[in-house]
């Protein structure tokens, strides 16, 4: 998938290997540090093996993420497109992989558990990752509740390429500080900060958490990276809002379906089910019953 950047447009569709002629998705951080070792474990690497390519044949690619619940993660919502570029709400990859509580991908420590479901958001570009194991040992990013602010510094952690070509990938988690520029209805405009001032983010990066930290040292997400032009490079990225998805957030991962929660519906199938039991005893009953005694032949 290339979409932070144009390249990014080659960095989200660089991901997941689909061609994009404009500023798109995007890559790991140019000019970022790296992460220094057990810092930031919420950070994630979605790996995917086996995405369908143009000639037929298969690529690999990534995005990056979060940790927001033990089996959720929170990324980009164009990590997860067809062949046609349509954002779908399921793995488009033969298997996709979240590296989780990782500084380094030579460690040893962390987890890589397998993506299970994606769930799409309607108003952003962001997607909901199903974990098929939970993770109990990685304190998790909470969802800021307030939006970022004109001038107000915060951090971002990924996976991705530190510059536009595609042969500088990196082992070790990066990050940067970034200062907020603007805030829209879906998005924030982020420009980078320190440790340069093109600092920025890169194809691979897209989905990785924006987040500030307050004043009693908790970090919370603010936003995922989205899309921007070729990195490195000055001035704005484009990050898609976090903090005005709290509702759908809490709905997907309570399972609901037309309003109802999971519970609910399993609740109501089990009922459905002990009726159909009920019946089933009933009408087995009412056939014996009709054919009455069994005769004794004469003689």
């Amino acid at each position: 998938m290339r979409t932070t950047f144009t390249r990014v447009a080659v960095g989200a569709a660089i991901v997941l290997g689909v061609a994009v002629s404009a500023p798109g998705p995007a890559q790991a951080i140019a000019h970022g540090e790296d992460a220094a070792a057990g810092q930031y474990g919420f950070s994630v690497r979605l790996s995917m093996t086996g995405l369908p390519a143009a000639d037929h044949g298969s690529r690999d690619s990534s995005c990056s993420g979060a940790l927001i619940a033990p089996r959720w993660v929170i990324t980009a919502g164009h990590c997860f497109r067809d062949a046609s570029g349509k954002r779908v709400g399921r793995t488009v990859a033969g298997r996709t992989t979240a590296t989780i509580g990782r500084t380094a991908l030579t460690d040893h420590t962390g987890h890589e558990i397998d993506v299970v479901a994606v769930h799409q958001s309607k108003t952003a570009d962001v997607s909901l990752v199903e974990l098929d194991e939970a993770v109990t040992d990685v304190e998790p990013l909470r969802i800021a509740t307030t939006p970022a602010a004109p001038d107000e510094t915060v951090r971002l952690t990924g996976w991705g390429l530190t510059s536009y070509d595609e042969g500088d990938t990196v082992d070790r988690l990066q990050t940067g500080e970034f200062v907020v520029t603007e805030l829209g209805e879906a998005t924030v405009s982020v420009a980078g900060r320190a440790p340069r001032a093109d600092t920025s983010a890169c194809p691979h990066d897209s989905g990785g958490p924006y987040f500030r930290t307050r004043a009693d040292g908790v970090p919370e997400l603010v936003a995922v990276v989205s899309r921007g032009p070729a990195c490195p490079h000055t001035g704005d990225d484009v990050a898609a809002r976090a903090d005005n998805l709290t509702g759908w957030v809490s709905d997907t991962m309570a399972g609901r379906v037309l309003g109802l929660t999971r519970n609910w519906w399993i609740a109501v199938c089990a009922a459905l089910a002990g009726l159909l039991a009920i019946a089933v005893v009933i009408r087995t009953s009412r056939r014996g019953s009709r054919r009455g005694p069994g005769r004794r032949r004469a003689g």
